[in-house]
């Protein structure tokens, strides 16, 4: 495609007798042919598109097997082992007249195990013991403080429901047969709905001792991503680490969302992000995600064939295997190394990539258009210690995969849900989900977190 269009251009020039009307024309076209083209031409490979948007997704052949399948000597297997104690014990006689003629004695048994579930409604009924003096006067016990209706539902329910809903992202409706066919208990979304809210509200005081947590920690991850509130688009951020996550929802994407909720305009570390612009205006040192300088890379050699591309890929993999196998920081004589075979690199890329000739635009101001190889090529120059700050410091990964893996539920949300109705609902996702998140990541599970909210309690871990 490339050589057509080139060779279209070379014939256009060549022609003298066309009109300037129909030569504008005849450009416009061929502009829109390659814009088209490099459109078509983006992947999951070469740019940040999702891989479930390729068209013709390139099948990676797994590597030669060398060892036998099953597993491998050392694993730990998680095969269901007898227990000392069971629930229930089923005592199994033998039939005796079916044996032979003789006498027996009992000399012990042969146990089996089955493993099962029993999903069963329980239904606790508080009576209160009401006593009456001489008087007549009457004192009745107090209920528990969570009792305060004739008929409710408890916190088990309440748990269980958020769970489904916010957690394992099942629609409300869904969520209603579940409570219905497993466990004859009538709930509506309604209900569910304010489940969620109460959950939202019980959350308000781990959300800001979370924020105090992620403001306390040396390396955060950013990230954000397109979601839709009501038809109107809006940006769901994310803000994490190897402990903490916090999710918020907000009409920006930039400046505003940030100081909206007022976490990274105070945040001093180090954040590791995507090159977002806005990110470089706040008071704190920055560390850029190679994986997506990868991808640029591999698409201004394979779609623009710039050679330096290349190189630049596999410099930036062969320092990814050195800094790993020195446990996350390299020896100062290999860092000066690598960053004179860094410089170098891009030294020579000014030869095969240079800027733009601004003579060649008489009459037109701004800053000439530059290609996105070129553009790239000056982003790394101009942000080489963001790029390598991997290599020196042990805490700085090579990617922004952190922050990515954890933002890629709320587009598995999407997918499902579509949007969400309100504001309001947004909220209490990335609460919850914040909530459920951090428990995951301090080893408590996202049931055990969600009884331990509904009973009015926090993780040890927060405090």
């Amino acid at each position: 495609m490339d050589a057509t269009v080139k060779k279209v251009k070379d014939l256009l020039a060549a022609e003298t007798n066309l009109s300037p009307a129909l030569r504008s024309t005849l450009e416009v076209l061929i502009l829109l042919v390659q814009l088209l083209v490099n459109r078509l031409s983006l992947t999951s490979r070469n740019s940040s598109q999702p891989p479930s948007k390729d068209r013709f997704p390139a099948r990676i052949k797994s590597p030669a097997r060398t060892n036998k399948p099953g597993g491998q000597p050392g694993r730990v297997g998680t095969t269901l082992r007898v227990i000392e104690t069971p629930d229930a014990i089923s005592l199994l006689t033998v039939d005796r007249s079916a044996l032979p003629p003789g006498d027996y004695r009992d000399v012990g048994y042969e146990r089996r195990q089955v493993f099962d579930i029993d999903i069963c409604r329980v239904v606790t009924e508080y009576r209160a013991q009401i006593l009456e003096d001489q008087a007549g006067r009457r004192y009745t016990a107090p209920f528990p403080a969570q009792v305060t209706k004739a008929v409710q539902y408890g916190n088990g329910v309440k748990a269980q429901a958020v769970y489904l809903s916010q957690y394992q992202l099942i629609p409300y409706q869904r969520v209603e047969e579940h409570f219905q066919d497993q466990l004859q208990l009538p709930i509506s979304a309604g209900s569910i709905f304010a489940f969620n809210q109460q959950a939202y509200a019980l959350l308000a005081q781990f959300e800001q001792k979370l924020i105090t947590k992620l403001l306390a920690s040396r390396v955060q991850h950013a990230d954000e991503t397109g979601i839709n509130i009501n038809g109107k688009n809006h940006w769901l951020h994310c803000l994490s680490n190897t402990q903490f996550t916090l999710y918020y929802a907000h009409a920006k994407r930039g400046a505003d969302a940030m100081i909206a909720k007022n976490v990274l305009p105070r945040f001093t570390g180090l954040l590791v992000h995507d090159h977002w612009k806005p990110y470089f205006q706040l008071n704190c040192q920055h560390a850029l995600c190679n994986a997506h300088h990868l991808r640029e890379l591999t698409y201004a050699h394979e779609q623009e064939q710039q050679a330096w591309a290349k190189a630049m890929i596999d410099l930036l993999l062969s320092l990814q295997q050195a800094v790993q196998a020195h446990a996350g920081a390299l020896p100062a004589a290999q860092v000066s190394d690598y960053l004179a075979q860094y410089r170098a690199l891009l030294q020579q890329a000014e030869q095969e990539c240079p800027p733009p000739d601004p003579s060649k635009r008489p009459g037109q101001r701004g800053r000439p258009k530059r290609s996105k190889s070129r553009n790239l090529l000056e982003r790394l120059r101009r942000y080489e210690q963001e790029t390598l700050r991997f290599m020196i410091d042990a805490e700085v990964p090579f990617t922004n995969n952190q922050g990515e893996n954890d933002i890629r539920m709320t587009k598995l949300h999407q997918k499902i849900a579509g949007c969400f109705r309100s504001q309001e609902g947004a909220d209490i996702f990335c609460r919850v989900r914040s909530y459920l998140s951090t428990c995951r990541k301090n080893n408590v599970s996202a049931s055990q977190a969600l009884n331990l909210l509904f009973d009015g309690k926090l993780p040890a871990f927060i405090d």
